[in-house]
């Protein structure tokens, strides 16, 4: 395994996070979850990243009752506040009451102290960047939490917290988590150059595009897939995006290695990702794809994915 530092932090991530999002709590039993994180563990990977709201506190629960016989020092730790946990008008967004209410219930549901990232998982228009920025930093201050973070934020607003946290001298935020894969690129925009630029971490999600990097796709719908009841994945399926993930499969192929590990060490190809984190509905899966740390591709390669994709933004 390989590990990076998160931006300018002394803390260091392995290059390939396990994380949690529409898989443990929902999709897959307590047996099969502790057997994906323990193959992760073995693996190298140091990194689980969940959120309150995946499988509503379930994917925290499960996960917390796996890690309990772990070594807590040995883990890398995030969670995520924003998104609605009950009908509750307060129990949402990223107000100081429930940011403060919310990493309660995270740890609680973890059975841990404290997280090692703690994200707001979206932009709150309605709360003064101030009262983020200063509640973030208390739970800093009363060892909540290490580090925290923004997730699909834009460049203006990850610049606005840094800003922000200068003025009264508080943590800034040290990580952005945005989606990010071959077929989604728009952080190479201004994201990536704002992280670099203030010394941030990214950390990304989707790098497998819901599957469509697998190549699972490549000849239709499979039966009970993801695809049949995932609107976000039907509109990526387009004729165009299946065609680029047919000669990309084949490309893999003459390579040696899946389209999987192709995708995914292509988004290692730049320094400034930390960590790329994939989902895991059974270890043999999270296996193979944990086999990309090894994928090195040369500027030749790399030239040729970039002809077959020809969606750099501009």
């Amino acid at each position: 395994m390989e590990y990076r530092k998160l931006g300018k932090a002394g803390i260091k991530l392995s290059v390939l996070g396990l994380g949690a999002w529409l898989t443990f709590g929902e999709k897959v039993d307590y047996e099969l979850t502790k057997e994906c994180i323990y193959t992760a563990i073995d693996n190298g990977v140091n990194f689980l990243d969940l959120a309150d709201v995946y499988a509503r506190g379930e994917a925290e629960r499960v996960v917390g009752k796996v890690i309990k016989d772990l070594r807590r020092q040995d883990l890398i730790i995030s969670s995520k506040v924003y998104w609605p946990m009950s009908d509750n008008i307060n129990d949402r967004g990223l107000s100081r009451k429930h940011i403060m209410e919310s990493i309660d219930g995270s740890l609680k549901r973890l059975g841990t102290d404290y997280l090692d990232i703690y994200f707001c998982h979206r932009y709150d228009p309605d709360t003064p960047m101030d009262e983020i920025v200063r509640a973030m930093d208390d739970l800093v201050h009363q060892g909540k939490i290490l580090y925290w973070g923004t997730s699909v934020w834009t460049s203006a607003q990850i610049e606005n917290a840094i800003g922000t946290a200068i003025k009264y001298n508080a943590y800034p935020p040290q990580v952005e988590q945005p989606r990010y894969n071959m077929l989604d690129r728009h952080i190479e925009l201004e994201i990536i150059q704002t992280c670099a630029k203030n010394g941030m971490g990214i950390t990304v999600f989707s790098p497998l595009a819901q599957g469509i990097l697998t190549g699972k796709y490549n000849n239709g719908i499979p039966k009970g897939s993801r695809a049949e009841w995932s609107d976000w994945l039907k509109n990526e399926l387009t004729e165009e995006n299946i065609k680029k993930v047919r000669i990309l499969t084949d490309l893999a192929k003459d390579m040696g290695i899946t389209m999987s590990q192709l995708a995914l060490a292509w988004i290692l190809r730049k320094p400034e990702i930390t960590s790329a984190i994939v989902g895991a509905t059974n270890p043999e899966q999270l296996r193979e794809n944990l086999r990309a740390v090894d994928v090195k591709l040369s500027s030749d390669i790399l030239d040729e994915i970039e002809n077959i994709l020809s969606n750099a933004p501009k």
